[in-house]
């Protein structure tokens, strides 16, 4: 075998499709473009989300504000009258409530609120706390600890 002999396999190579040339291509004269008009003609076209003038949808619909919501923390709410279920002085976190089935999912973290009524003291480990649900476990003689 030689140089000059080497050839790609048969049918592996396709010639490339001329538009508007030949016979029988069905792709002749006008060449897929139909009849004058903007389309037509060489270097036509309109740019993408142009509408022929009519004002376009990214300019007819407001455009307002910031919306956090694809960067904003979802956290696992509790009520501080949920905590009387544990033990006295008992260590109640995230993962406590999850294992005890309390809470089903734990998301970004826990936020603990103050609606209810605590009795016991107990150590609560959470990443936020409400004002007033930070008072009620300290006025019970609890501790809570933002982790």
């Amino acid at each position: 075998m030689k140089l000059h002999e080497l050839s790609p396999a048969a049918g592996s190579v396709k010639s490339r499709f001329r538009k508007g040339r030949g016979p029988g291509s069905g792709n002749g004269k006008t060449a897929g473009k139909g009849h004058k008009g903007q389309n037509a003609r060489s270097g036509g076209g309109v740019r993408p989300g142009f509408e022929g003038g009519q004002l376009p949808i990214y300019r007819r619909l407001p455009k307002r504000g910031f919306n956090n919501s694809r960067f904003a923390k979802e956290y696992a709410i509790i009520n501080v009258g949920r905590l009387n279920d544990f033990d006295q002085n008992s260590v109640v976190s995230l993962e406590t409530l999850l294992g005890s089935g309390v809470l089903s999912k734990g998301l970004d973290g826990l936020k603990v609120l103050g609606n209810g009524e605590l009795t016991k003291k107990l150590t609560v480990q959470a990443a936020i706390f409400s004002g007033s649900a930070k008072e009620k476990i300290e006025a019970a003689g609890g501790k809570a600890q933002v982790v």
